[in-house]
């Protein structure tokens, strides 16, 4: 077996890089040799696969400001299933009767949604070690065709001592009852995890688990909670417990959970790999709590480049690789949170050059910087540096939008195309020279991954300077289809806009966050804005519910907006996550209701 230095993702790997002409038109799909293996619990016929465990909306969304709607989280879990994730962890259902309602819509419709091939994806539930939780997972994910319960219980000592006050004997023995329990219910397919494995003492860990494998148990999930462990630490971690579990180890899956708090959560993902774990879960993006998860992109991306080089067995997955870049950027839009520059794989410059010598070694051959091209992971570049293309303007019709958001990697109904090439008309009458491909993107994140809109913005006007009030007139039509218009003043014409959109919906949140960025340069640029709210206490509108780790959490809601103008572009992002929020509380409400009703 290879040391963990040459892990080291820096040598290019032969084939996946693009040749040099006729870029843009590449369909690079990933090279994969040998089918999925079928799916079995417990079991990988194949040594060398290592199925991809998605967490994006269970993990994902406890990130701050990363809250989600059903319609989202569906549209989400579709994308999943397109890139091809063997597991979709879809939530944590006892949090709320939303949350709920949210994972049993995926099960019902992705986890049935089987191909030709027979790939469907394992629809997840995540549930503390209690037969409530554990139940109303396994409620939630039964209907899929390959349900999961995925169950934990912290065992490192200050988790035990502090937390959850209970000595290693009771921590052992409610680890038994939960697999014992979910196992009673029909549920063939379980998952345990010991939380905080990383900090935790490598004998009760044994211990611990060869109790719940004898329970049932089929994965047994190694989480670095807190993102403590280094790659030489965490590897190691997991070949010891597979050695000292013996002949258990061969009825079960073992699979990694990193943290990101010191940078090394993709690092400690592919250690794992090397010593055995054949499953590795991870999220879009790398978002989840604190510093978030191991990116799926980089662990992906990793194992295809060098995951036929570097390991004994060589590894592989069966993600398809070109539908990274459209589910990062829905996952993005949908959950407000934004991609650094310099993010790997997806960020806007992991595919930029700008040095004088990186561009004439590009010139000469892309190979020279480039480890995979773009096209590999669904990114397409732009005409700018890839060559000839239409040019988008106010005279370009319907088809020739559709067409290039195709080329872009977007799968939009009719519905969702007219709203788009209705702003995109209205833009390209006052944006001279075109729409390039990040003016195009930005409307798709305005118009089609934005909440489905109860208050529409109908005009904004303002009216600011020195020595003046700044007062801004916002016109919205409701949820009735009647317009309705208020006038606010503020501290300037965004936040009068704001107070206006307050007074009219009769919602009062607090401004958590607002950024703005310019889409491209120039005057004429579209502005994307960004904002993150929350409820304000003792409001007509909560955003309370459950946390995974135990208390509650307020849940903050994002928005985002895009036009040339501003203020208009504030005012989008701002009801857009208005929007989020009142549609969020409607679901709550009404699945309590019905709750009510059915326990009567």
């Amino acid at each position: 077996m290879r040391t963990f230095a040459l892990l080291a993702l820096a040598l290019p790997a032969a084939g996946l890089v693009a040749p040099v002409a006729h870029r843009r038109t590449s369909t690079a799909r990933p090279a994969t040799a040998e089918p999925r293996p079928e799916y079995v619990p417990g079991v990988i016929s194949d040594p060398g696969y290592v199925r991809i465990f998605d967490t994006t909306l269970r993990d994902g969304e406890q990130s701050p400001g990363a809250t989600l709607t059903s319609s989202e989280k569906l549209e989400i879990a579709k994308q999943l299933a397109k890139l091809g994730v063997d597991i979709i962890e879809a939530g944590f259902p006892i949090a709320s009767p939303d949350d709920f309602d949210a994972v049993q819509q995926i099960a019902k419709v992705v986890g049935n949604d089987v191909r030709e091939d027979g790939y469907v994806p394992v629809i997840c539930g995540l549930s503390r070690a209690n037969p409530k939780d554990i139940e109303r997972a396994w409620e939630a994910v039964k209907p899929a065709t390959r349900p999961r319960v995925h169950t934990f219980i912290a065992t490192s000592q200050i988790h035990m001592e502090t937390k959850l006050k209970k000595t290693p004997d009771e921590v052992c023995q409610i680890a038994v009852d939960a697999v014992t329990f979910a196992k009673s219910l029909g549920c063939e397919d379980i998952e345990f995890s010991p939380e905080d494995a990383g900090r935790s003492d490598p004998d009760f860990l044994v211990r611990v688990l060869e109790a719940v494998v004898d329970a049932g148990a089929t994965t047994l999930n190694i989480p670095d909670t807190t993102g403590w462990n280094v790659p030489w630490e965490f590897g190691p971690l997991i070949g010891e417990l597979q050695r000292r579990l013996g002949d258990k180890a061969d009825r079960v899956v073992f699979s990694t959970h990193c943290q990101n708090d010191l940078g090394l959560s993709t690092a400690n993902s592919i250690a794992g790999a090397q010593h055995g774990a054949r499953q590795i879960e991870c999220t879009i993006n790398g978002i989840g709590e604190r510093a978030g998860n191991a990116a799926l992109e980089e662990v992906v991306m990793a194992l295809r480049l060098k995951g036929s080089t570097h390991f004994d067995p060589p590894l592989r997955t069966a993600i398809d690789t070109v539908h990274i870049t459209p589910t990062s950027n829905m996952v993005r839009e949908y959950t407000g949170m934004a991609v650094q520059p310099h993010k790997a794989i997806v960020g806007a410059n992991a595919f930029q050059h700008e040095s004088g010598i990186h561009q004439d070694g590009m010139i000469k051959n892309k190979a020279t910087y480039e480890i995979m091209s773009p096209e590999s992971v669904g990114l397409m570049r732009g005409d700018s540096q890839s060559g000839a293309g239409i040019v988008l303007g106010k005279h370009s019709g319907r088809n020739a939008v559709s067409t290039r958001l195709r080329e872009l990697g977007y799968d939009v109904d009719a519905e969702k195309l007219n709203a788009v090439f209705v702003r995109f008309k209205e833009v390209a009458e006052r944006k001279k020279g075109g729409l390039d491909d990040d003016d195009l993107e930005a409307l798709v994140a305005d118009e089609v991954y934005s909440a489905q809109a109860l208050w529409s913005l109908k005009r904004v006007q303002v009216a600011t300077g020195s020595d003046v009030v700044p007062t801004a007139t916002v016109a919205l039509i409701g949820p009735d289809g009647v317009e309705r218009q208020i006038a606010g003043t503020g501290t300037g014409p965004v936040d009068a806009a704001y107070k206006a959109i307050d007074a009219l919906t009769s919602v009062r949140v607090d401004l958590l966050t607002y950024s703005m960025e310019a889409v491209n340069a120039g005057i004429e640029a579209l502005a994307t804005t960004k904002v993150v709210v929350k409820p304000v206490q003792g409001g007509a509108v909560s955003g309370t519910t459950l946390h995974a780790q135990g208390g509650e959490m307020e849940r903050q809601f994002s928005g985002s907006g895009s036009d040339t103008d501003i203020v208009v572009s504030s005012a989008r992002a701002y009801l857009a996550a208005v929007n989020k929020l009142i549609r969020w509380n409607m679901r709550r409400e009404a699945s309590e209701q019905v709750a009510e009703v059915e326990g009567a």
